[in-house]
């Protein structure tokens, strides 16, 4: 992934941010010696701004797409009010696995429900609505959750979409598959009636979205 902010920027950023626990440490330690696409990671920053906004939303219904090794699961679990829970979608078995067992180490494992296999399936098999949506799945089906999961939002909800500036590139479209579809996707949804938007350049890009 390359930096959007510079590298240096990046680095203070992440060092005045209030460090991670040991637990976590030791989740992104396993998940960067053992795991392929390590760059995947959530990280400190990011993992910490999901943990501020589920402190503030207070949501009851969460739904994750794209657990990974589970640090951004974790994050949000460990601030969740008294009877909220989440719904993460994981297509990899071994990534589950992880997840899983830093969780339930953290005593929050009954908080998160792990879905493995296609998220658009597993959203189809959900009821009801959500009222925090973090979508960091594979990208090139991006444009098919947002159009499943904005009606699924909230009145008072809020969608996170991550990646959305991939790496920059969204400004030469054509440079790649991920990046015209994100090109494409941002512009829908800063023109979407449905929803108010803003795009942060928090590593690399993050759109919040709500009902409008």
């Amino acid at each position: 992934m390359a930096d959007i902010v510079p590298e240096e920027i990046e680095r203070y950023a992440e060092e005045q941010t209030t460090s991670p626990s040991d637990l976590q440490r030791r989740q992104a330690d396993e998940t960067r010696e053992t795991l392929r696409s390590p760059e995947m990671l959530t990280g400190v920053v990011e993992g910490r701004l999901l943990e501020f906004l589920v402190f503030a939303r207070r949501p009851q219904r969460v739904l994750e797409l794209g657990t990974y090794s589970g640090y951004s699961s974790l994050a949000m679990a460990l601030v969740l009010p008294p009877g909220g829970h989440i719904d993460t979608c994981e297509v990899e078995e071994a990534h589950a696995e992880v997840a899983r067992r830093y969780l339930d180490e953290a005593g929050v494992g009954d908080r998160v429900t792990i879905h493995v296999g296609p998220a658009l399936e597993t959203i189809e098999r959900l009821d009801g609505e959500f009222d925090l949506i973090f979508i960091d799945a594979d990208k090139l089906n991006y444009p098919a959750y947002y159009d499943a999961l904005v009606p699924r939002l909230s009145s008072d909800g809020l969608m996170v979409l991550d990646n959305t500036l991939w790496s920059g590139r969204v400004l030469e479209p054509d440079d790649s598959p991920e990046a015209q579809m994100f090109a494409e996707l941002n512009a829908r949804i800063a023109a979407d009636p449905r929803v108010v938007a803003v795009m942060l350049t928090v590593r690399d890009g993050i759109t919040l979205v709500r009902r409008s």
